[in-house]
């Protein structure tokens, strides 16, 4: 058999193997980790088949009546399974296996670019890592955005290398699409111009600052990108992007450049992160190999291109960690990290093999390969069990309130979750009942509002003014604990 052959033949199997590791609880509600983005998404791609089947007018389900657009990145998984909702139903399996979709693509794209960089041997390492992660395996299958970014910004960077490599119009094409895509996939994404651009000047020097490519690239990809959220910002009702960058991340950012303390402040909450990335998002097998690979890169043909190519991508990385993710402190702003992690750790695997084993490797050494796989994977696995739990008594109460409440009727839900009120099926207002008042209450009945539902009664009962006048409305009988005030029905007077 030819080494292409084998190749493609290990590149299927680790391909599969990363499909079962995705496909773990994927009918689970979206109840699991992050719950709340996950809300948002299920919402709009229901929104999609149901109410607006136009990708440029992405719709939540709170915030009033609808229709209740919302400032986010083009959603275009959202997109792709509300027309599949139209054929199967409205399914979030749909919408996960959609994101696995691109997952797995990332994989086959970290073959091509390792192959690319230095040997198909180190794409089929750097495949095997990537599909493995515990951060790959885990928001590969969740109803966000964040791995369709990566599957975008790693094809943009694998085809501008082979642009400024071979000089083929095709891979230019190719980059642009992903470049826009990207862009338009999720805004963090735009960090990775900065190892683009360094690879222009890796490979062509000075003439990259006239090279028309470049230019043409960059133009074709963001003007796109500054339609589409201009487009956005001018419809929302709730400005989730611009509100993120004007409310958290530039104020954190003053702070941290307003004084040296302030800057050392932010230092170190970046280098907090390294747990959070050490353990969900790369799992330390591959965060110690990308750490330790780092430091003994072997050499190659491309080796000044290459470094350059990790280097600043590195430096954008953490730059993008101090600016934005120390504010935001999520696990998956890190995922950005798993695409170069996986590359440098393979190439620096693959030099350390090349020198240790030169020769054919004997069965009781792919042995001991196959077992040690197997414990990463298994503590992989341990590092994100946790996300994949969800509350059965929650899951139940809405399920219940899905069933017995008037359809298509407008809610005031006591709790803030989209998820919650997602699987309630109703659109209207998730408000903090603490801070929920009376006027507010009036309002919203005026507006069409049915019920009121107390998912937080305790928080409720402390709001003594709004407890007090629900106690005029009648409620709706159900087992879940939840009181429902019919806003429509008031309690006749006792004589």
């Amino acid at each position: 058999m030819s080494e292409r052959r084998i190749a493609a033949v290990t590149l299927g199997a680790i391909v599969l193997l990363g499909l079962a590791l995705r496909l773990y609880h994927v009918r689970a509600p979206i109840l699991d980790h992050p719950a709340w983005r996950q809300g948002d998404q299920a919402a709009i791609s229901r929104n999609f088949a149901q109410l607006q089947n136009n990708i440029f007018y992405p719709q939540v389900d709170y915030d009033g009546p609808p229709p209740n657009y919302i400032e986010l990145e083009l959603q275009i998984m959202p997109f792709c399974a509300a027309q599949l909702y139209r054929l199967a139903g409205v399914h979030v399996a749909i919408n996960r296996l959609i994101v696995i979709a691109f997952s797995l693509g990332t994989i086959v794209l970290l073959y091509f670019f390792g192959a690319r960089l230095a040997s198909r041997r180190v794409g089929l390492i750097a495949a095997l890592l990537y599909a493995i992660a515990p951060g790959a395996v885990y928001y590969g299958r969740t109803l966000t955005p964040d791995s369709i970014m990566v599957f975008f910004s790693t094809g943009t960077l694998l085809f501008w290398w082979r642009w400024n490599a071979l000089r083929l119009r095709a891979d230019l094409v190719a980059a642009i699409v992903f470049g826009a895509l990207a862009w338009l996939a999720k805004p963090p994404a735009l960090l990775v111009l900065v190892p683009l651009i360094a690879m222009s000047f890796a490979w062509r020097g000075r003439r990259a600052a006239t090279d028309w490519s470049l230019y043409a690239f960059l133009a074709t990809t963001l003007v796109p990108f500054a339609l589409y959220f201009n487009h956005v910002r001018t419809i929302a009702e709730w400005h989730w992007f611009s509100g993120i960058t004007a409310k958290h991340v530039l104020p954190a950012l003053r702070a941290e450049f307003s004084s040296p303390a302030g800057f050392l402040a932010g230092l170190e909450g970046s280098m907090a992160l390294l747990r959070m990335l050490a353990s969900t998002v790369l799992g330390p097998v591959l965060f110690a190999a990308a750490l330790a690979g780092a430091l003994v890169l072997p050499h190659s043909p491309t080796k000044r291109q290459r470094n350059w190519l990790f280097a600043s991508w590195a430096f954008a990385l953490l730059s993008y960690a101090f600016v934005v993710v120390n504010v935001e402190r999520v696990d998956y702003y890190l995922l950005p990290w798993l695409p170069l992690a996986t590359l440098v750790a393979a190439v620096a695997i693959d030099g350390v093999w090349s020198r240790l084993a030169p020769q054919p490797l004997a069965a009781r050494a792919w042995a001991a390969l196959g077992a040690v796989l197997f414990i990463a994977t298994y503590a992989n696995m341990l590092e994100i069990h946790p996300y994949y739990t969800w509350s059965r008594r929650v899951y139940a109460s809405a399920a219940e309130l899905n069933r017995v409440l008037a359809p298509d009727s407008l809610i005031v839900m006591g709790h803030y979750g989209p998820d919650v009120l997602y699987l309630i099926g109703r659109k209207g207002w998730e408000e903090d009942p603490l801070l929920w008042t009376v006027f507010d209450m009036q309002s919203a009945i005026r507006k069409g509002a049915r019920y009121f539902i107390a998912v937080e009664p305790a928080r409720l009962r402390v709001n003594k003014e709004l407890y007090v006048y629900l106690q005029r409305f009648a409620q709706v009988p159900t087992s879940s604990g939840w009181p429902v005030y019919d806003l429509s029905m008031a309690m006749k007077p006792a004589f």
